[in-house]
């Protein structure tokens, strides 16, 4: 079975959740910007593993399906509709031959992934389907998807079972943890980083109290931001080291720019701050122009929430259990 590209959209790419233990090499680790999306995608199609979703940025493709299967849409609320019908996110929706999902306005937030039961017919290149856009490799053939593309899926289901497993999504009820929800935040949840000693107490004051504005060149490397100037107490000349997603650097302009998915792998300038993890799903759905502020927390406080957060999931994995059983009696 397989999609057929109708339209491409603005910025579609399969992604996972990256590709660790590579940095030494010069190849970032990737993957989705909104994890937290990209998990929740995955449960809701049946999947049990890290299956390659697809990241759409803002304006969503059009996708003709060749062969029923399953779906599910998180993140960014984008208006999808299945052969002209609003479908919801966060839930499973059965597709079958000649379906066709587009999107239309945006609602809320920037990114959403689409996940389908089974994942996508892509290769692994090492041991990830995530495309690195920037080196041409990964994914789809490397880049994002274009008209006329045709990407295979790894599911097929039995024709006769279509209206049996409709039925079941239909009825299955949902629960999402309140953890795991799509909850805006003004004030992302910092830790204080490895530089912070070099800044001026004024400016230290200032990232965590201050208000910043996302500029228009901020994309999957790193989100630029303007507001208070960060100044370090005198200039020094740092060694390069390793980069983390959510890292907060200042170069020298005093304009810090917190790393994303694919930033690079290292980097020389003071770091200032990292954003808890459990956070950097709401800056990945923020858009050019947003603004936003950073609050500082603990590094165990930080732990809490990652551990809540993982707990949350494990909670909803148990929970969809039936779902998967479903969907796999529906398999061939």
């Amino acid at each position: 079975m397989s999609i057929t590209v109708l339209k491409a959209g603005m910025l579609s790419s399969f992604q996972d959740l990256g590709r660790p233990g590579h940095q030494h090499l010069g190849i970032p680790v990737g993957g989705a910007m909104d994890s937290r999306a990209h998990r929740l995608a995955n449960l809701l199609a049946g999947n049990d593993g890290d299956e390659a979703t697809l990241e759409i940025t803002l304006a969503g493709p059009a996708l003709r399906f060749e062969a029923p299967g399953c779906l599910a849409i998180s993140g960014a609320q984008l208006s999808p509709a299945l052969n002209g019908e609003p479908i919801p996110n966060n839930r499973p929706v059965l597709f079958r031959a000649g379906d066709t999902l587009e999107f239309g306005a945006r609602v809320s937030g920037l990114r959403a992934y689409i996940a389908w039961h089974g994942g996508a017919d892509i290769p692994l290149m090492m041991s990830s389907r995530s495309t690195y856009l920037r080196g041409g490799f990964g994914g789809f053939k490397g880049r994002a998807l274009k008209k006329g593309d045709a990407v295979g899926l790894r599911a097929d289901f039995h024709e006769h079972s279509l209206d049996e497993l409709e039925q079941t999504l239909w009825a299955t009820r949902i629960y999402l943890p309140a953890m795991l929800g799509a909850t805006p935040r003004s004030a992302l949840r910092s830790m204080r980083g490895p530089h912070d000693s070099l800044f001026t107490p004024q400016s230290v004051d200032d990232f965590f109290s201050g208000e910043y504005r996302i500029s228009a060149d901020s994309e999957r490397m790193g989100y630029r931001l303007h507001g208070p100037r960060l100044t370090l107490k005198e200039s020094v000349q740092l060694l390069s080291e390793a980069t983390c997603f959510g890292s907060v650097q200042v170069p020298p302009d005093g304009n810090p720019i917190v790393l994303m998915a694919d930033r690079q792998t290292t980097g020389g300038y003071a770091k200032i701050a990292h954003v808890a993890t459990v956070d950097l799903p709401v800056i990945a759905q923020c858009m050019p122009g947003d603004t936003l502020g950073f609050t500082e927390i603990s590094l165990e406080q930080a732990q809490q929430l990652d551990a809540r957060r993982e707990a949350a999931f494990a909670r909803l994995h148990q929970a969809l259990q039936g779902l998967r059983q479903a969907l796999d009696a529906a398999r061939r």
